[in-house]
Order: structure tokens, then sequence, then C-alpha cells
């Protein structure tokens, strides 16, 4: 993979072009750019995009992307094809648990009664509240009914 990152690092060079102007005019980062010529392809997380990136930059520098391109799906092809086949069936049945649903036909969860639970304890407090408040207020209203008032002419 570093003779791919070596081709474009020379090209670069043969134009007289900075990695600086290089990666402005692509609109890059130069660290992306530092990291392709230098093999280090750890620093991508999509493959994809690391693809478009090496043949935006092969035709900036006026070299035949598509060769380029071919020699990076060979790399990958044989980097990846040394995966034991012990490890892709583990990850095939991992694959086939794992349900797919679509949000049309997944069940939904069963949501919490947590939230209906506090609201009943909530309005019970509140009649408890109220019922004692009423019958401490007809208490003190019957106390005063009591009282006698007498006038003396």
């Amino acid at each position: 993979m570093k003779e791919i990152g070596e081709t474009l690092k020379e090209s670069r060079e043969q134009n007289g072009v900075s990695i600086e102007e290089a990666a402005e005019d692509l609109n890059y980062k130069v660290s992306q750019l530092e990291s392709i010529e230098s093999g280090d392809f750890k620093n991508f997380k999509d493959i994809f995009v690391l693809k478009c990136i090496i043949s935006d930059y092969a035709k900036y520098l006026g070299l035949n992307a598509e060769e380029i391109i071919d020699e990076f799906n060979e790399y990958v092809f044989e980097s990846t094809s040394k995966i034991p086949i012990d490890d892709i069936e583990k990850a095939s049945k991992m694959k086939e648990e794992e349900k797919i649903a679509s949000p049309y036909t997944k069940q939904p969860k069963e949501k919490s009664k947590l939230p209906l639970i506090l609201f009943i304890i909530l309005i019970i407090l509140i009649v408890i509240f109220s019922v004692v408040t009423l019958y401490n207020n007809s208490q003190d209203s019957g106390s005063s009914d009591n009282i006698k008032i007498s006038y003396e002419d």
C-alpha cells in the first residue's frame, strides 16, 4: 500500500506542489493526504471515502486514477482475503442472530408504567390533602358556631 502513497508523493513533488497546496485545492485535510502518502490507511474509518480521496488526488496530480484505484482494490482484496474462515463464520453467525426489523414490523417496546403510577399517587395525595383541608376548615367553622355572643342592654 505504501507504493500508492509513494507514487502520489513523488508525482506531487515532481509537479512542485506542496502538500498544503494540494490539500487546499482538493478541500481535504493535510493530515489526510499525509496519511495516504505514508501508506497509513488505518486513520480512515471508511474505505470508500479513502478510495475517493485517492482517486481525486491521483486525478489532481495528473496520474491515471483508474490504475491507482485498481492497485488499491487489489491491496484491499489481498488484506481482506487473509481473514481466517473461523472469524468469517463467527461474524456470519452474529449477523444471523441479529434481528433486523423495519419500523413498520418491529414490535413496540413495552412502555414503562412508572410515570402512570407516579401520576396516580400524585392524584391520591392531592385528594387526601384536599379532604384533610376541607375537614379542618369545617371543624374550625363549626367551633365558631358554638361561640355565644350575648348582648346585654
